[in-house]
């Protein structure tokens, strides 16, 4: 993987030095990070070789700066484990414990907003931190909340016409999304574009295959999948059922098609998880989230699944997979 660049909006950091001991016999405090996973068991979280992979990236962040686990930190990971309504209880049970600092990703975040106004709480990507109420501002977000934003509704566009360029036609594009932020960012593009939309929400897990019958049942000819919290943890049931059911998709996150799904244009989400390690550090050492800007991505992906294209009896443009960076064999 790449490394990504990243901007940092206008505004001070202020990093305070790293503690010295003062004589021998004063240990080295231990710091506790608690980590919160959407989709990945608990287990694969847990230690200094964790198998998640978001995981495994934040923790190779932290060794850039030269953290050892165990000597310097530990972390207290878990996990919704693809069931979004475990958030609240999680949520608590990591507050209670007091850490240092909380990485967590977007749907994690309107609990944390709710149970704590003073823990430091890093963002690993989250599409609009000031609209919902995260920060105050990119540059300034003058609250416990700093970290890393997708800057997933800005693509919105550019997502639709890469996806009319891959399946054109006339027909209605379906959207799967659970936030009324992601389609109101739909209906925005679409507007510029022209385009049909078919609306549908995922109000709950158990309502992704219902929703794929909607969108066939509609003569939808492609689709739209937001990372929605319902969605992420089950990116290879959907992906399937997207084949299953003859609907070309473009999603939002890179994970869908490396789960099977069609195509995707985004941010690297484990580049960002290893992004996270420092804002940790500086909030370690001293920093005020409320004084650290939030980081936007400033280069993107677009990934083609060949395999899911064959599977749907489509034929890739060879304009669209010259400018790919990254086919799926």
């Amino acid at each position: 993987m790449r490394r990504r660049e990243f901007i940092a909006l206008g505004g001070s950091v202020v990093v305070g030095a790293w503690p010295r001991n003062g004589c021998a016999q004063q240990p080295q405090k231990l710091n506790r990070i608690g980590i919160i996973g959407v989709g990945s068991p608990t287990v694969t979280m847990v230690g200094s070789e964790p198998d998640s992979p978001y995981t495994r990236a934040f923790l190779a962040g932290m060794r850039e700066h030269g953290y050892v686990y165990g000597k310097h930190f530990v972390t207290e990971p878990r996990s919704g484990e693809g069931i979004p309504a475990r958030f609240p209880s999680l949520v608590a049970e990591l507050v209670a414990l007091q850490p240092d600092v909380i990485v967590a990703p977007g749907p994690v975040l309107p609990w944390l907003k709710q149970a704590s106004s003073t823990i430091p709480i890093v963002m690993t990507a989250t599409s609009d931190p000031v609209e919902e109420g995260y920060v105050e501002s990119l540059a300034h977000p003058g609250r416990n909340f700093t970290g890393l934003s997708l800057q997933s509704f800005e693509l919105t566009g550019k997502r639709f016409e890469l996806l009319k360029e891959l399946v054109p036609g006339t027909g209605p594009i379906a959207v799967f999304w659970d936030r009324s932020r992601q389609w109101r960012a739909a209906e925005a593009s679409a507007s510029l574009f022209g385009l049909t939309l078919l609306s549908i929400e995922i109000r709950d897990p158990g309502e992704i295959e219902a929703s794929f019958k909607t969108a066939s049942d509609a003569r939808a000819h492609s689709l739209l999948v937001f990372a929605a919290g319902h969605l992420f943890g089950r990116a290879t049931q959907v992906a399937e059922l997207a084949t299953r059911n003859r609907l070309p998709a473009m999603y939002e996150l890179r994970e869908y098609v490396e789960a099977g799904g069609l195509i995707s244009y985004s941010a690297n989400l484990l580049d960002i998880w290893r992004r996270a390690a420092s804002f940790v550090d500086r909030i370690l050492k001293g920093a005020r989230p409320a004084e650290l800007p939030v980081e936007q991505p400033t280069d993107f992906d677009l990934l083609i699944n060949l395999k899911a294209a064959r599977a749907l009896g489509l034929a890739v443009p060879p304009t669209l997979l010259a400018r790919a960076d990254e086919v799926i064999e």
